[in-house]
């Protein structure tokens, strides 16, 4: 089959062998997988990636001699089943799945795996205890979705919102905006996002966002400052001692950029008590000043992922509407167009998801 392969640090076209499903597996044709930016940075940033996953027991890390095929953002459809197999759903369902193959010696990660091939191959092989059925006849490129936007799901329920926060969203790439959309599912208003690209500020907008900002042209923390003011009210139910602090509704921050130096920046900006989710992968050394947290008692929570049901929740969201999945699909390549979205999407006002669809 062909693939889009990662080798020697560039992403080339070439062949490998088909898979074969093994017990409780199924064969799969990837029908649609979308870019991530975490591959973008495995790309660059490998060697960390491998350095990294040292750290982690039970986790197997890239062998960077060996092929790789990227690609966990993914909508498949039945082909066959291997052995040990109930075959509930028939061939030519679609279907999606948690990026991971559950094996006798426990779960291992799709992606970024020299034996587990990622969705930038014509085909894959998935656990059947992991599948989802796509409902509703969602296109296969919306279906694919369901991974970045339970990314967003994930964030907004590891931030324990209680009510009444006021959220200011950093960075309005894919991951942002994921997080915009499920905050918008949560009702917590006004949401304020800040990015310096105007095509992404325009999709905040359309994600859920209630106010944009260019931080180019305004302070993103001055702005939120404006729209998390306590009324009167509020103001004066206040404990005397906190009386002598800024009226302010308390702070939930989403950092979705991860780039160094961006950390830094929210411990400068953040009000005293900001709860800061980390969501951004920064893959290189980065500093922050401890004291600032110290002094501000600020609450941050770095996450990962997302659970199996915040997974198949995310799915029915982009199948049922609440969620306008298309409005991220910038373009759509195949296996030999991998390379070139790799550097295209370096261009926020050009792409913000390209879709690999192997089969064209």
């Amino acid at each position: 089959m062909r693939a889009a392969i990662f080798r020697n640090g560039e992403i080339v076209v070439g062949t490998l062998p088909d898979p074969k499903p093994a017990a409780g597996q199924v064969l799969v044709k990837t029908l649609a997988c979308g870019i991530c930016g975490s591959d973008l940075h495995a790309r660059k940033h490998a060697h960390r990636m491998v350095e990294m996953t040292k750290h982690l027991p039970g986790r197997k890390p890239m062998d960077l001699a060996r092929d790789v095929v990227f690609g966990h953002e993914f909508c498949c459809e039945i082909l066959d089943y291997g052995p040990g197999t109930q075959r509930k759903l028939k061939a030519g369902t679609r279907v999606c799945s948690l990026p991971a193959l559950l094996t006798p010696e426990g779960p291992q990660g799709i992606g970024y795996s020299n034996d587990n091939v990622g969705g930038y191959a014509e085909r894959m092989v998935l656990s059947e205890a992991l599948l989802l059925e796509v409902p509703n006849g969602l296109a296969a490129e919306h279906a694919a979705l369901t991974e970045p936007l339970a990314v967003g799901v994930h964030a907004v329920a590891k931030a324990n919102v209680r009510g009444g926060e006021v959220p200011l969203v950093i960075g309005c790439g894919p991951v942002g905006l994921a997080v915009i959309a499920a905050l918008k599912i949560k009702g917590l208003h006004p949401i304020v996002a800040a990015d310096y690209s105007p095509a992404r500020r325009a999709l905040a907008e359309k994600m859920g966002a209630d106010i944009v900002i260019d931080p180019a042209r305004t302070q993103p923390y001055v702005a939120w400052a404006e729209h998390a003011a306590m009324s009167p009210e509020e103001k004066a139910a206040r404990p005397p001692l906190q009386a002598m602090l800024p009226a302010l509704k308390p702070a939930l921050i989403f950092e979705c950029v991860g780039i160094p130096g961006v950390l830094q920046q929210v411990f400068e900006g953040a009000p005293r008590d900001a709860r800061v989710v980390v969501v951004g992968v920064c893959m290189e050394t980065d500093r922050s000043e401890p004291m600032l947290g110290i002094l501000k008692e600020l609450n941050v929570q770095y996450v990962l992922g997302y659970t199996p049901e915040e997974f198949a929740y995310s799915l029915r969201l982009i199948a049922e509407g609440q969620v306008d999945a298309a409005s991220l699909v910038t373009a759509s390549v195949g296996i030999d167009g991998v390379a070139q979205a790799f550097t295209d999407l370096a261009n926020p006002e050009r792409h913000t998801k390209i879709i690999v669809e192997p089969w064209r």
